[in-house]
């Protein structure tokens, strides 16, 4: 699968240099995040998104 992501200029800036850093292309370092991410266990994955769902619930409530 092929993703296409908008970053912002801060964050591409971040990206360019952490990827500097580590000598490695940003779009390399990008596709380790993302695959980093994807390989967590389940637990760790849904323990963060319960933690933002509970911060957010007033927002999601007023947008709903």
């Amino acid at each position: 699968m092929k993703l296409d992501i908008e970053l912002s200029k801060a964050q591409e800036r971040q990206l360019a240099e952490i990827a500097g850093r580590l000598k490695v292309p940003a779009e390399s370092l990008a596709e380790a995040a993302v695959r980093e991410l994807i390989a967590q266990p389940e637990a760790d994955f849904d323990r963060v998104a319960t933690r933002l769902l509970e911060k957010n619930r007033e927002l999601y409530e007023r947008l709903a």
